[in-house]
């Protein structure tokens, strides 16, 4: 069994190769077609799905792996102490739209706490990722930097919100009160990274998620020292029936 490092690093080069495979079927074309829920799905996310999957059961077969598009097709795998969590191509809508914030998510669970993470931003040419504890970096072209959520600034929250799910008069009730600088509405785990490498300080997100949109960029956001909960205050969870997320809300740094 590899060591936290070694895993990581095995994440962050799937997530680089499966970002190179969207990229270059978003190069030449593609089609979206409509899953039983009516979420779309591409070519790209089943190509980017087939080559971190097969990897990551041909490196650790011990760790199960739960991926979005298997699930789709009716690959049921129970959760258990210890697993992979998988989503190939997160912000399809994004991606189909023709917008750069789609994501490369692959996340560890274990007893139910997303341990570490990648999450690949393929159209950004940026990797982030993160060990519980441990910390959290974003790699470039131009090298890897540690990151770290920031405390509140004076003039305000900056705020992240979807671009497509919730409703905008529950995001006003939520800010009431709150002094905001900016709101700044767009998709996928981007989002949690934004405020993992201090940029951003709040994400209320009231739509539907599953665990595997959230367990990576949970890991990098929480390894940054931000936090990610529940809106009656728990640590979001993993390895839950029909793997469904409740609300929650994400943080920049808080104070002691």
């Amino acid at each position: 069994m590899r060591d936290d490092a070694a895993l990581i690093e095995l994440a962050a080069d799937l997530a680089l190769q499966a970002g190179a495979a969207i990229l270059k079927i978003r190069a030449r074309g593609f089609d979206v077609e409509r899953k039983e829920d009516r979420s779309p799905v591409t070519e790209a996310d089943r190509a980017a799905e087939a080559i971190i999957v097969a990897a990551l059961r041909a490196a650790e077969p011990d760790i199960p792996v739960i991926a979005e598009e298997e699930v789709a097709g009716g690959r049921i795998t129970a959760a258990c102490p210890q697993f992979w969590l998988v989503d190939p191509l997160d912000g399809t809508r994004e991606f189909a739209a023709g917008r750069d914030e789609f994501a490369v998510n692959i996340g560890l669970v274990r007893d139910g706490v997303a341990a570490l993470g990648v999450v690949g931003i393929p159209a950004a040419g940026e990797l982030f990722g993160g060990i519980l504890g441990k910390g959290a970096w974003k790699r470039t072209d131009a090298g890897q930097v540690a990151v770290s959520a920031r405390p509140v600034p004076d003039e305000g929250l900056t705020v992240l919100a979807s671009r497509y799910h919730g409703s905008s008069e529950r995001l006003d009730s939520f800010l009431a009160g709150r002094k905001v600088a900016r709101l700044i509405n767009f998709g996928s785990s981007v989002k949690f990274c934004r405020l993992a490498e201090g940029i951003a300080d709040l994400y209320p997100r009231f739509g539907r998620t599953m665990e595997w949109d959230t367990c990576a960029p949970q890991a990098v956001l929480e390894a940054a020292g931000g936090t990610v909960r529940t809106f009656d205050g728990a640590r979001l969870a993993y390895g839950k029936a029909g793997w469904e997320n409740p609300h929650f809300v994400c943080t920049g740094r808080l104070p002691a």
